[in-house]
């Protein structure tokens, strides 16, 4: 339930775009109609709806999201806090500016602002945010949680490159593509190099258990005639 939760705003941002892409008119229609008071000028164009109503609902989305976590008493944690004030500043002047850069600026933004909180908790207040989550239940040496902390900053760094790359040289439908499937593909990468990476330098089981699990000798030989 918490995983369809933390995706529903990308799904839904990525459903409206690709409905009200191959509904231009429609959308500009809509938008114009429903929602033109919330932009400059008052008319929202074939070319911009789209992405203008995914903007749109995202920001209803993760609204919505961060609302029902604290009805139920949940935590709001700290990467939905950033998505959430990242998506109300750059969604509002992307759909009052007429300006798709704003919005495809905020996955960066999201990226980046996690790389910084896992470098600065680490530099400056020798916290190790990856062994603070994690710790509870894996037992690893020092230098293990502290290249986990590394990995996980350069790869929100390089995610956040990677993202201004696409938006900037590709067309915004290639850019949601990559948004939902080309993100999501690298972070299961990354998941599962680091799972391999953990699996070297896990402590190895007692010494008994590995003895309970050898067979005694008539066992090996197997069942005499």
């Amino acid at each position: 339930m918490k995983l369809l939760l933390d995706f529903l705003p990308l799904i839904l941002f990525f459903a409206t775009f690709k409905y009200a892409e191959a509904h231009k008119d429609w959308a500009a229609a809509f938008a114009t109609e429903h929602f033109g008071f919330m932009v400059s000028g008052g008319k929202v164009g074939t070319e911009e709806a789209a992405v203008l109503l995914a903007t749109l609902v995202v920001m209803v989305a993760t609204l919505t999201q961060a609302l029902l976590l604290k009805l139920r008493g949940k935590k709001i944690d700290l990467m939905l806090w950033i998505s959430l004030a990242l998506v109300v500043v750059l969604g509002g002047a992307t759909i009052w500016f007429h300006n798709e850069t704003f919005i495809k600026w905020k996955p960066t933004g999201l990226y980046w602002g996690m790389a910084l909180v896992f470098w600065g908790s680490a530099q400056f207040f020798k916290k190790n945010l990856i062994q603070k989550m994690l710790g509870a239940e894996l037992e690893l040496p020092t230098f293990v949680w502290q290249n986990l902390n590394r990995a996980w900053v350069l790869f929100f760094a390089t995610l956040g490159i990677a993202n201004l790359y696409v938006a900037y040289n590709f067309t915004t439908s290639t850019w949601a593509d990559f948004k939902v499937f080309g993100v999501t593909g690298l972070i299961l990468v990354f998941t599962v190099a680091q799972g391999v990476y953990l699996s070297r330098h896990l402590p190895e089981p007692p010494a008994e258990d590995k003895a309970d699990e050898k067979p005694t000798a008539q066992e090996a030989q197997g069942p005499q005639a």
